[in-house]
C-alpha cells in the first residue's frame, strides 16, 4: 500500500472520514433513537427498574451505566496506548474498538427489560467501542497533520460526522414515523376489528403503530453498526499502521501506559500553558459531555409534549436541528480562533455554555427545546474540534503522541464519570434532571476561571 506523506490530502481526508463513520453512534445511539427507545419501554409514568440489585429511576440507571462505562475506558486506555506505543501499531486498536462497538450497536436490537443486565451489555460495548477508538484516533491529528492545518482538519472531521449521522438518521427517522412504508406490519387483532368499538380500534391502531416504530428503531441500531463497520475501512486502508518497533507484548509492558501518563504528568511541570490549558478543560469538558449524553433524556422527562408521535418527532427534530447548527458552528469558531486565539474562543464558547444552563432549568415546551437544541448545536461543534486542536497545538515536540493523548483521553473521561455520576445523584435524589443540569452551570464558570489562567503564548 502507498504510504502518504504528513499533511498530504489524501491522508488527512481519511483520517477525518473516520468522524463519517463513527458519528452516526452519537446521534442515534447516544443522542436520539436509543434514548427515546429506552424511554418508550416503561410503560408507567414511575419509570423505575430493579438492576443489579438495587431499584433505579430509568434516567439515573442509564447515566450510572454510562458512567461506569467511561471509568473503564478511562482505565483501559493508557494500558493499551502504552501497548500500541511499544508494538507500534495504533492503527490494530483503533479497529478492535471500532468493531465492539459497531457489533454493540447491533446488539442492540435485542434490547428489553426483560433482560436488562444482557441489554445493558450491549449498551456498554457501543460506548466503550466508540471512545476506545477516539484515543487512537485523536493521537493520530499531530502525526498525520502540521500544526497550521489541525484546527481546519478537526474541523472538518466533525462536520463530515455531522453530515453523514445526519443522513442516516433521516433515513431511520422515515423507518420510525412511517413504518408501514418500510414494511414494518401494523397488524391489529381480529376480534378488535369485527367487535371492537370506534376509541378501542383507534387505541389497537395506536398500540400496533407505536410496536411498529418500536421494531424500526431496532432496525435502526443495526443501520448504525454496520455503516460504522463499513465506512471506517477507508480510514484503516489509508492510515498508516504506525511505527513498528518488532516488539512484541509481554506482561512487563502491559502497565507501560501508566508509567507514560506518568512521565507526561512530569513533564506537564515543565508546560505551564498545557498544564492550566489541561485543567480548564477537564472542567468544563466534564459539563459539555454530561450535557450532550443526557440532552434528549432530559427532553423526554422535563418537556410537556401533546402526545407520543408529537414527542418522538420533535426530539429527533431538535437533535438534526444540533446536528446541522454544529456543522457552521465548527467552521465559524476555527474561524474565530484563527482572529482571536484558542484560548479566547474557548472562553466565549463556555459563557454560552453557562447561560444555556440556566436556561434549561426553565424549559417547559418544545419551542424552548428547539431554541436551546440550536444554541447546543452552534457551540457542541464548535468546543469539541477547538478543544482537540488546541491540545494539539499546545504539545511539545515528541514523538510519544499517543501518550499525550492517552493522558487528555484520561482526563476527559475521569471528568465525564464526575459529571455524570454528579448528574444521576441529583436526578436519583431529587426526581428531577433539571436540578441536576442547573447544577452544571458551576463548572463552566470554574472553566473560564481557569482558561483565563492559561498563557497565551508557551
Amino acid at each position: 500500500m502507498e504510504k502518504y506523506q504528513k499533511g498530504s490530502k489524501k491522508l488527512l481526508n481519511a483520517w477525518a472520514f473516520y468522524d463519517w463513520a463513527n458519528s452516526v453512534y452519537t446521534l442515534t445511539i447516544a443522542s436520539s433513537i436509543f434514548p427515546i427507545f429506552y424511554s418508550a419501554l416503561f410503560i408507567s409514568e414511575v419509570k423505575r427498574i430493579s438492576a443489579f440489585g438495587f431499584e433505579f429511576k430509568s434516567t439515573a440507571l442509564i447515566t450510572f451505566v454510562t458512567a461506569f462505562t467511561f471509568l473503564v475506558v478511562a482505565i483501559l486506555s493508557p494500558i493499551l496506548s502504552g501497548i500500541a506505543d511499544y508494538v507500534g501499531n495504533k492503527k490494530s486498536f483503533m479497529k478492535f474498538f471500532c468493531y465492539v462497538g459497531g457489533l454493540g450497536c447491533i446488539g442492540l436490537y435485542w434490547f428489553s427489560l426483560e433482560h436488562i443486565h444482557l441489554s445493558l451489555l450491549f449498551y456498554f460495548m457501543g460506548l466503550i467501542g466508540y471512545w476506545g477508538s477516539l484515543v487512537f484516533y485523536n493521537s493520530y491529528l499531530p502525526d498525520i497533520a502540521f500544526p497550521e492545518q489541525q484546527d481546519k482538519i478537526s474541523a472538518k472531521g466533525f462536520s463530515m460526522g455531522y453530515i453523514g449521522s445526519v443522513l442516516l438518521l433521516i433515513f431511520n427517522l422515515a423507518m420510525v414515523m412511517y413504518p408501514n412504508i418500510f414494511g414494518f406490519s401494523i397488524a391489529i387483532a381480529p376480534d378488535i376489528l369485527a367487535t371492537g368499538t370506534e376509541t378501542e380500534i383507534e387505541v389497537a391502531s395506536e398500540a400496533a403503530r407505536n410496536a411498529a416504530s418500536i421494531e424500526a428503531m431496532r432496525v435502526a441500531f443495526i443501520t448504525v453498526g454496520l455503516w460504522w463497520i463499513l465506512f471506517s475501512q477507508y480510514t484503516f486502508y489509508i492510515l498508516p499502521k504506525g511505527v513498528s518497533n518488532g516488539h512484541k507484548v509481554t506482561k512487563s509492558i502491559v502497565f507501560n501506559g501508566f508509567k507514560e501518563l506518568r512521565t507526561v504528568w512530569t513533564a506537564l511541570t515543565n508546560n505551564l500553558r498545557l498544564k492550566r490549558y489541561l485543567a480548564a478543560f477537564f472542567v468544563f469538558s466534564m459539563a459539555v459531555q454530561t450535557i450532550m449524553l443526557v440532552a434528549v433524556y432530559f427532553g423526554e422527562e422535563e418537556i410537556a409534549w401533546a402526545d407520543t408521535d408529537g414527542k418522538t418527532m420533535g426530539l429527533i427534530f431538535s437533535i438534526v436541528i444540533i446536528q446541522l447548527v454544529a456543522i457552521i458552528g465548527a467552521i465559524l469558531t476555527s474561524k474565530a480562533s484563527a482572529k482571536f486565539g484558542n484560548i479566547n474562543t474557548l472562553i466565549a464558547i463556555n459563557f454560552i455554555w453557562m447561560g444555556l444552563c440556566f436556561y434549561a432549568f426553565f424549559m417547559t415546551t418544545p419551542m424552548d427545546f428547539y431554541i436551546a437544541a440550536s444554541c447546543v448545536g452552534f457551540v457542541m461543534g464548535g468546543i469539541q474540534s477547538l478543544a482537540r486542536s488546541t491540545y494539539s497545538k499546545f504539545l511539545p515536540e515528541t514523538k510519544d503522541t499517543t501518550s499525550y493523548f492517552s493522558f487528555f483521553d484520561v482526563a476527559e473521561k475521569i471528568g465525564i464519570v464526575i459529571g455524570m455520576v454528579i448528574f444521576a445523584t441529583i436526578d436519583q435524589i431529587t426526581g428531577s434532571m433539571r436540578n441536576a443540569i442547573l447544577f452544571l452551570f458551576i463548572f463552566f464558570l470554574l472553566g473560564i476561571v481557569l482558561l483565563f489562567r492559561v498563557p497565551r503564548k508557551a
